[in-house]
């Protein structure tokens, strides 16, 4: 059996098309989908304080933060308030429903987005009526707002909020999650209205919409993880190593069919160099040796044109320590062709 509860946000079925009034606090036995004393106010509070922490995180370092910095978490009434913990179902102590979901790469359970565009979360063990799925369900219930953690790589995670449950499959043993985080991800207005009619009543448009960005996203951010750590996060050309100033570049464009997202088609680039990259001021030969345009290295300018793309001429890039992960020779080469006919047409 699947239960589901109103989200018309996201133009889900309702049950019998109503939406449920809840005082501050609730009385409900908590085997029964509600907890006892459960105060919505206080609830929202602490909600509303973690994902403007989160909100802050991520603008300063991007969507994928340590596991660290998130077990440690943010203060809120002079305690100290995680948001993750050793269970993907996780509930902080002055809270009494979750307040995320995680789920850790390559862990136990086999968390996967449903033709339906929404995500199979799986139940902790076997029993649907453990107190974390019990929580869960009540969220689902109350229609609380959730964060959810997606592991790109170990110790680093995506994440997105808010996300919602929005249904139960006890015969699967998984709830079904909609990742709902699209305003916070500026893919739609803060105002939903002003996305017009059809997008607004069509749910399955706009959930599509949102877990295609989703999935894209969690795409780029584990290309983006996985080649920076071959890398050790420094920039392979000039080993500058703030990470909040480096990219993954593709070698072929990701927009083509051999442009994979794979390390062997990477290379950690900063900012600036990522751009010369792009632009084809420079290239990589297929000998991993750098090579400036001519044109470019014949300009005179500043400073900044000397040193940090004139003279990063002839020299060897970094490599990741592991063979398996430095740039494929058969790519570098399809790239340097690129390059050689930029560099003629000048």
């Amino acid at each position: 059996m699947r239960c589901q509860v109103s989200l018309s946000i996201l133009g889900l079925p309702t049950i019998g098309d109503r939406r449920r009034v809840y005082a501050a606090t609730s009385t409900v036995d908590p085997r029964g989908d509600s907890l006892v004393d459960f105060d919505r106010n206080h609830d929202a509070r602490v909600r509303t304080a973690a994902f403007d922490w989160l909100a802050r995180l991520t603008s300063l370092h991007g969507d994928v933060l340590p596991r660290d910095r998130l077990a440690q978490g943010f203060e809120l009434d002079q305690r100290r308030v995680p948001v993750v913990g050793p269970q993907g179902i996780f509930k902080p102590a002055l809270m009494e429903v979750p307040l995320s979901i995680t789920t850790a790469p390559k862990g136990p359970y086999d968390d996967a987005i449903g033709p339906d565009n929404l995500l199979r979360y799986r139940y902790r063990g076997m029993d649907p009526s453990h107190r974390d799925n019990a929580g869960l369900r009540f969220a689902m219930n109350n229609e609380l707002p959730l964060v959810y953690f997606h592991g790109i790589v170990p110790s680093r995670y995506l994440a997105m909020w808010p996300v919602h449950v929005v249904g139960d499959e006890p015969e699967s043993l998984a709830f079904s999650i909609a990742l709902d985080d699209a305003i916070h991800s500026g893919l739609f207005p803060d105002n939903p209205e002003a996305l017009g009619a059809d997008t607004v009543k069509g749910g399955e448009i706009r959930r599509e919409y949102v877990m295609s960005f989703a999935r894209r996203r969690l795409h780029q951010r584990a290309f983006r993880e996985r080649v920076l750590r071959a890398y050790r996060h420094q920039c392979a050309l000039c080993r500058l190593r703030h990470s909040e100033l480096l990219d993954a570049a593709h070698i072929l464009p990701d927009a083509e069919p051999e442009g994979e997202p794979v390390v062997r088609n990477g290379i950690a680039l900063c900012r600036l160099h990522h751009a010369a990259f792009d632009r084809f001021f420079l290239a990589v030969r297929p000998d991993r040796i750098i090579e400036v345009r001519a044109d470019v290295l014949e300009e005179v300018d500043g400073p900044t044109l000397r040193h940090a793309i004139q003279g990063l001429h002839g020299k060897p890039i970094v490599l990741p320590t592991r063979v398996v992960e430095q740039p494929a020779r058969e790519v570098l080469a399809q790239r340097y062709e690129r390059f050689l006919e930029v560099a003629l047409a000048r």
